[in-house]
């Protein structure tokens, strides 16, 4: 839920931008969810590890003799939390190198994949492959919204931002309070405001390869972030999804 770029200056204005015909900017964000899809290909990888392979399942998980997931052990927290630390690191790297952006992506990306076999552990397979697809049918159309509009949505990304912070803090008040109905609210809102941060994180790339300039270096590092971002979004409404659609073991 980390946003690297978001506080660029932008000189080009949405309406003025063609997108439909830059050959550049295609190549740029085609580098960036072919990268993006490459780590949904790896956290699915490592999530099945984890959940499916007995010797690396009992080093993270903590499991009943019915064979529900009981808890974690010390690793599998540590595991669970090791992205949130790359990423608060990652915060104060400045001017970064496109191989420290590389390293923070596929990083994030395995420590996430490491810790989503909970997820399998916890749900049916079909309703965890079902809830992908929604999420990656969803995604797609909601990112394309941010390609092709010519509406500035920096006033509804700055507004989303907000509500993922009041998300973040909601999601910490529910884990001591286990309030259902809270719960509920939690996970509508969390759809909502991850449905949007993609199509607005969508509309920000484009117009940070424009910022940009054509400067090699900078457009990888932010072919990184940029997959980074969207990565994030895909990942958390698929899981705030699963509650919904997901069926319990």
């Amino acid at each position: 839920m980390s946003d690297f770029n978001r506080g660029y200056t932008r000189t080009i204005p949405v309406d003025r931008a063609d997108m439909s015909v830059d050959a550049g900017l295609r190549s740029f964000m085609l580098g960036v969810y072919n990268k993006m899809a490459l780590g949904l290909v790896l956290s699915a990888a490592l999530a099945w590890v984890t959940a499916d392979f007995a010797p690396v399942q009992q080093l993270l998980y903590v499991m009943t003799p019915e064979g529900r997931l009981a808890g974690f052990t010390p690793l599998g927290t540590i595991i669970r939390f090791a992205p949130l630390a790359v990423l608060l690191g990652a915060m104060f790297i400045r001017n970064p190198s496109p191989r420290a952006a590389g390293i923070v992506y596929w990083s994030v990306v395995s420590g996430i994949g490491a810790g989503l076999g909970v997820w399998l552990l916890a749900y049916t397979g079909v309703s965890v492959a079902t809830t992908f697809l929604i999420t990656a049918a969803s995604f797609g159309a909601l990112s394309l919204v941010g390609y092709t509009t010519k509406k500035d949505l920096t006033g509804f990304g700055s507004f989303l931002t907000m509500g993922l912070f009041g998300l973040i803090l909601a999601s910490l008040v529910g884990m001591f309070l286990k309030l259902p109905g809270l719960t509920f609210i939690i996970n509508v809102a969390g759809v909502l405001i991850f449905a949007g941060l993609i199509a607005y994180d969508t509309q920000r790339l484009k117009m940070t390869y424009y910022e940009l300039g054509g400067d090699q270096g900078s457009m990888a590092v932010a072919t990184n972030y940029g997959a980074l971002n969207l990565y994030l979004n895909f990942i958390n409404l698929f899981q705030f999804l699963l509650q919904f659609t997901g069926s319990r073991r």
